[in-house]
């Protein structure tokens, strides 16, 4: 299990981030609108991943508003923000801050977090989802993962971009 921490303090989560390199885990997870929202709905296109404990968390909250820009500019490429948020909790975000480039779906009823290694087992967010990034190329396979380490901090959005060969 990976080691992250919440203000210094050491939690861990489930497992570990998918290996760059694999073949990503299938998911189903839960759609604004209560649809099932699943990794075939984006075949040929690069998924990125934004994933989090609460959209109702400032740092998250930024997280969404910064990869719904990233979103805006990237061909052949779709944002996924990822929690255990239900889903009215995300279109009452989404609506009042014009979230309107990213997808935000609910891993409320799915096992997303242990396939994906993310769901904290320990401290006071024990179950839900660690703040992490997983990029998926459109053939399916991992090509970048990043678990952020303390849980109060943003994602590298530089890093991210960096991976991204767009030339593809």
């Amino acid at each position: 299990m990976a080691k992250i921490t919440i203000d210094g303090n050491e939690i861990e989560t489930v497992g570990f981030l998918p290996e760059k390199g694999t073949q990503a885990p299938g998911f189903e997870l839960v759609g604004n609108g209560l649809d099932v929202v699943t990794n075939a709905d984006f075949a040929g296109k690069r998924i990125i991943m934004d994933i989090f404990p609460s959209v109702d968390t400032g740092v998250c909250a930024q997280s969404v508003r910064r990869f719904n820009q990233i979103a805006s500019v990237l061909p052949n490429t779709v944002v996924l923000c990822v929690s255990k948020d239900l889903p009215f909790a995300f279109d009452r975000f989404c609506g009042a801050e014009g979230i309107d480039n990213a997808i935000t779906v609910s891993a409320f009823r799915s096992n997303f977090g242990d396939d994906y290694g993310v769901t904290m087992t320990t401290g006071p967010l024990q179950g839900l989802l660690s703040r992490s990034v997983v990029v998926i190329e459109p053939d399916g396979t991992v090509s970048y993962t990043q678990q952020v380490p303390e849980i109060k901090q943003e994602p590298d959005y530089q890093l991210v971009l960096e991976a991204i060969d767009l030339d593809d």
